[in-house]
């Protein structure tokens, strides 16, 4: 069962390869064990500990960027559990980096959820050609969620290549003391339940744009100046030291290729993954562009939505969004304002497709359902395949539909271009349903997408296979609209 619109399959598929690897810290939770490696360690004396570190190197410094900076780093981290001791040498520093870390193999086990976006760059690209850029969840031990990036050409004729990747990859500097917007702040912490009392005593004195150590400066005083270190007080200082964190801004360095860069899990609610990125091209109406990607964060127990912004693809800041309908999986910007407010499609109630408007992309509430499941192929539950996407027409909405055994297909429907509210057409059959080697996989039977991309008259629609791997796939923008028009008539 498939829909009128033809689909090709280009022969283009991304496998996860393990052997792209980052370093991570390993450092054992019982102080007491800490305390035994680190005595091992420093019972060595500077020769034995420099063989022990060139053995390290030797076998290490070859799949990593500047491997000695990250075991610093992470001797930096276990330092404060060093008893009194004269100055550690450089060596003896990065053989204890060593001994807290670890590999982690990123895309070990899938690169799947695939989002495409125009890439900002389109120097040297032939005329009727476009650059994109790719945003893959790459999962690796654990089942822990990374966002990973390629990039690529659509050549004049229609043929698609993405760039081969190097085996290195390479982290972010987390930026040590960001800075933070007051009113979103507030706004967040009445959500958890702090609107006065010690949230007003902490952030009222603060600027309406306030740094980290600002913050912290003002929860240090209040603490001062309270008579009891009461629980409500320290309960209160816990949540805007959680909110911080979950408000992050990381700077990659511009020698890295895209596909090198990784968003890795960084604050608490991320420590079992970064969940199916939707990147989307925004253009506000003054004519300025901001990559926008709406993702899920998931501690192991909880999710919630996140959203990040960035203009070049190196520096990243990351914020939790706001509102009673911040909620479940599948949060899709529009690429523009409609009637001078921001919109978004979700999925409140894992079952249906929900639209919400907002006079800010960090606020939401208000949604309203627009699609209900309908045919037996997506009976059990709908969703959207990322970002709507303007035509003349109307905007196109690339769903997914979850039908009997779980099966995942992909189909699209057609909103009105002025009055997103209003359902003009939507496809009966699917576009795209897992088919031979697509059905195999972590997950079978899944094909999924976390956003497509309009080239000139054709849509390029990159999608998961199984939840394993990632392929691509186009079609005629003008059949889909006839199939879409013809529907609602």
């Amino acid at each position: 069962m498939s829909s009128s619109v033809r689909i090709r399959r280009h022969d283009i598929a991304l496998h996860p390869e393990s052997g792209r690897v980052i370093i991570r810290p390993f450092i054992p939770g019982k102080p007491q064990i800490r305390t035994n490696i680190l005595a091992r360690a420093l019972a060595l004396n500077e020769a034995e500990a420099d063989l022990q570190l060139q053995e390290i190197l030797g076998e290490f410094v070859s799949r990593h960027f500047d491997i000695e900076s990250i075991l610093l780093g992470h001797y930096e981290k276990v330092r404060p559990y060093i008893a009194e001791q004269p100055t550690l040498s450089r060596v003896r520093q990065l053989l204890i980096g060593a001994m807290f870390s670890g590999e982690y193999a990123l895309e070990s086990a899938a690169l799947f959820n695939p989002s495409m976006v125009p890439h900002p760059d389109q120097s040297d690209v032939m005329a009727g050609g476009m650059r994109f850029i790719m945003s893959l969840r790459a999962t690796g031990e654990g089942h822990i969620s990374s966002i990973e990036f390629r990039t690529g050409l659509i050549a004049p004729d229609g043929n698609i290549s993405v760039e081969p990747v190097s085996r290195f990859v390479a982290l972010p500097e987390c930026v040590p003391n960001p800075s933070y917007n007051k009113s979103r702040f507030v706004i967040k912490l009445k959500e958890m339940g702090f609107a006065d009392g010690h949230a007003s005593a902490v952030m009222d004195p603060l600027a309406e744009t306030f740094s980290l150590n600002e913050l912290e400066e003002s929860m240090q005083r209040v603490k001062r100046e309270s008579k009891t270190a009461n629980h409500d007080l320290r309960r209160a200082i816990e949540c805007f030291r959680w909110l911080a964190d979950s408000n992050y801004e990381l700077n990659f360095s511009s020698k890295l290729a895209l596909s090198e860069r990784i968003i890795f899990p960084v604050s608490a609610n991320e420590t079992n993954g970064i969940e199916d990125a939707r990147f989307v091209r925004f253009i506000e109406d003054d004519g300025s562009v901001m990559y926008y990607a709406t993702y899920t964060a998931y501690n192991g127990r909880a999710i919630l939505p996140q959203l990040i912004e960035t203009q070049d693809f190196l520096h990243f800041r990351v914020l939790t969004l706001n509102g009673t309908a911040v909620q479940n999986k599948g949060m899709a910007l529009f690429p523009r304002r409609i009637g001078g407010r921001y919109a978004m499609l979700s999925r409140q109630d894992d079952e249906n497709l929900f639209i919400m408007f907002s006079d800010s992309p960090h606020h939401w509430s208000d949604p309203q359902i627009i699609l209900r499941p309908s045919e037996m192929w997506e009976s059990v539950k709908i969703g959207n395949c990322g970002s709507p996407i303007e035509t003349a027409s109307g905007w196109i909405v690339i769903t997914h539909g979850v039908g009997p055994m779980r099966k995942y297909c992909i189909g699209a429907a057609l909103l009105d271009l002025d009055d997103p509210t209003k359902v003009i057409g939507r496809l009966r059959e699917p576009l795209l349903s897992p088919e031979g080697h697509e059905r195999e996989g972590y997950v079978p039977n899944v094909v999924y997408s976390c956003g497509s991309m309009l080239h000139g008259r054709e849509l390029i629609l990159p999608y998961a296979m199984s939840d394993k791997a990632s392929a691509i796939a186009t079609m005629q923008v003008d059949e889909l609209l006839a199939a879409l028009l013809a529907s609602g008539s």
